[in-house]
C-alpha cells in the first residue's frame, strides 16, 4: 500500500520527460494515420461486404505503448515511500548542583512574595528546561548541607526545591560553607561539565571555610561558578523579630547589603559569571541566561528505510509492451 505521507520521487527531474508523452499521441494521430495504406477501385459490388470494428481500434496498441513509456520514465524517477526513525544521544552530559542561601534575610519582600519564594519558582522552572543534566540542591545559612544529591530523578529535586523553607538552618550566611559543600558533591563527578549556581543575599558572615579557599578548590576541580547576588538596590522589609501573640514575623526596612565583590571574585576565578537579582523578572533572566550558556549537547540520529515503487512499475510497463506484442500479431495481424 502507498503511504501518501512519506512518498517522494528520488530522481523527479526525469517526470519531464512525462512532456513527450502528449506529443506522440499527437503525432500518432494526425501523422500516422497518413501511414495506413489505401486501394481505389471502381466498384466494390462484386466483394462480398463484412465490417469489422478491429481496424477501428488500432489506436489500442499505440494507447499500450504510450502507457509502458509513461510508466518506464516514472520508474525513472524512483517512486519511493520514506519511514524515518529518530534516536536522540546526549553525549555531553552537565552535573549541576545550585547552592542556595536559606537565611532570614530571604525572607525580604523585595522580591514577590519573598526572595525565598521567588526563587524556588523561577529554580523549578530551570530544572525543568535541563531533562539531560544530574542536578543537586545544596542549602545554606550559618552552615550548610546537601538537601539533595546529585541525581537525574527531576521529580526529586523539584520536590526538594518545593520543601526548602527558613528555619533548617542557624542563622548567618555562611558563604564558603554553602560553595564547599557544593565542590564536594561534584569532586567525584565524571561529567564533562561541572557546574554550580550559588545564590546569596547577604555578606559572608559565619562558617568555617574561607569563600576564597572554596573558589581555589572549585578552579582546581575545573568547576564553573555562576553567582547570582539576590536583593534590591536601597532598603527593603527584612524580618527582626516574632509577634509573641501570633508568632507572625515583624518586617521593618533595612539597607540591603550583598558582597559584590566576593561573588565576582568567585565567578571569574572559576570561569563562571556574577548577576545581580533586583526583581522577580530579573532573576527569571538571570536563570534564562545560565539555561543558555550551558547547553548540553544533543546528537539526533535519523534513520531512513526506503521502500522502492519503481520494480512494479517496470513490470507493469513490460507487461504492457507484451500485451501490445501479443495483440498486434494476432488480432491486429490482418489488418498491419
Amino acid at each position: 500500500m502507498m503511504n501518501w505521507d512519506n512518498f517522494e520521487f528520488h530522481n523527479p527531474s526525469f517526470l519531464w520527460l512525462l512532456l513527450i508523452v502528449p506529443l506522440l499521441a499527437v503525432w500518432y494521430f494526425f501523422v500516422r494515420k497518413k501511414d495506413t495504406a489505401h486501394l481505389t477501385i471502381s466498384s466494390v459490388k462484386s466483394f462480398g461486404q463484412k465490417t469489422s470494428i478491429l481496424p477501428k481500434l488500432r489506436f489500442v496498441l499505440y494507447v499500450l505503448r504510450l502507457l509502458a513509456i509513461s510508466f518506464i520514465i516514472i520508474a525513472l524517477a524512483r517512486p519511493r515511500n520514506v519511514s524515518i526513525s529518530k534516536k536522540t544521544k546526549s553525549n555531553r552530559g552537565i552535573d549541576i548542583v545550585m547552592a542556595i542561601d536559606v537565611s532570614a534575610s530571604m525572607l525580604a519582600k523585595d522580591l514577590k512574595p519573598n526572595r525565598l519564594e521567588a526563587l524556588k519558582t523561577v529554580a523549578t522552572n530551570f530544572v525543568n528546561r535541563r531533562p539531560n543534566d544530574r542536578i543537586g540542591i545544596v542549602v545554606y545559612a550559618g552552615e550548610s548541607f546537601t538537601q539533595t544529591p546529585i541525581t537525574s530523578d527531576k521529580s526529586i529535586v523539584k520536590r526538594t526545591i518545593s520543601e526548602i523553607k527558613w528555619g533548617q538552618l542557624d542563622g548567618g550566611t555562611a558563604i564558603g560553607m554553602g560553595l564547599g559543600s557544593a565542590v564536594n558533591r561534584l569532586k567525584d563527578s565524571k561529567a564533562k561539565s561541572k557546574v554550580i549556581i550559588l545564590l546569596t543575599d547577604g555578606v559572608n558572615n559565619s562558617g568555617f571555610i574561607d569563600p576564597k579557599t572554596a573558589t581555589d578548590l572549585a578552579k582546581e576541580l575545573n568547576i564553573k561558578v555562576y553567582t547570582i547576588g539576590i536583593g534590591t538596590n536601597g532598603m527593603a522589609d527584612f524580618p527582626y523579630s516574632r509577634d509573641p501573640r501570633t508568632g507572625q514575623l515583624r518586617f521593618t526596612k533595612q539597607q540591603v547589603e550583598i558582597d559584590e565583590d566576593l561573588l565576582q571574585h568567585i565567578a571569574n576565578q572559576t570561569e563562571g559569571k556574577y548577576f545581580r537579582a533586583t526583581n522577580n523578572t530579573s532573576l527569571q533572566s538571570i536563570y534564562d541566561e545560565i539555561d543558555t550558556l550551558e547547553k548540553t549537547k544533543i546528537e539526533e540520529f535519523k534513520y531512513y528505510n526506503y521502500q522502492e515503487k519503481y520494480r512494479l512499475l517496470i513490470f507493469v510497463a513490460l507487461g504492457l509492451l507484451v500485451l501490445e506484442f501479443i495483440v498486434k500479431n494476432t488480432l491486429f495481424k490482418s489488418f498491419i
